[in-house]
């Protein structure tokens, strides 16, 4: 990831670390061989990809999916919640989102059905991201808390 990617990386585990204090936060966190961009790790297991400029976003869903089927991350918790963050880079212009979006949500959603303890989650993160080089909108922060309320909607909608 970029720079920009990165502090938007680490805004997000600091906010979801403010709103979900029961799990431990942390970056690049490994299921099997697999890092996740943010994981909270507590009752359940909370994994988090940020989907920011990737050519192929499927890859990471389908990168998860392996992963928890070769090593059942889920036995050790109730549940795994898997949320990806998409920018804005994902929506076209017409409207709706890319295929390549469509395409990583379709593969999050069997990874729900296939792995018993597992949910997904595609969430928009409201950030058109800067190319390389590029400043981050003003509004960027408030982005990721919007994106923050919604992974906590999520996460404690099972309590």
């Amino acid at each position: 990831m970029g720079e920009t990617a990165t502090l938007v990386q680490r805004r997000l585990r600091e906010h979801l670390a403010g709103c979900l204090p029961r799990y431990e936060w942390r970056e690049e966190y490994a299921v099997g061989d697999t890092p996740v961009d943010v994981a909270g790790v507590g009752d359940a297991l909370v994994l988090v990809e940020l989907e920011w400029r990737r050519a192929d976003p499927a890859n990471n869903t389908a990168k998860l999916f392996r992963e928890l089927v070769e090593t059942d991350p889920g036995s050790a918790n109730d549940t795994v919640h898997i949320l990806q963050l998409f920018s804005r880079y994902y929506d076209l212009a017409s409207g709706g989102v890319s295929t390549k979006r469509r395409n990583a949500a379709f593969v999050g959603e069997r990874v729900a059905v296939t792995v018993e303890a597992a949910t997904y989650t595609a969430v928009t993160l409201d950030i058109d991201p800067p190319k390389r080089g590029g400043d981050l909108p003003e509004e960027w922060s408030e982005s990721v808390e919007d994106a923050v309320d919604r992974i906590d909607r999520v996460v404690t909608k099972e309590r």
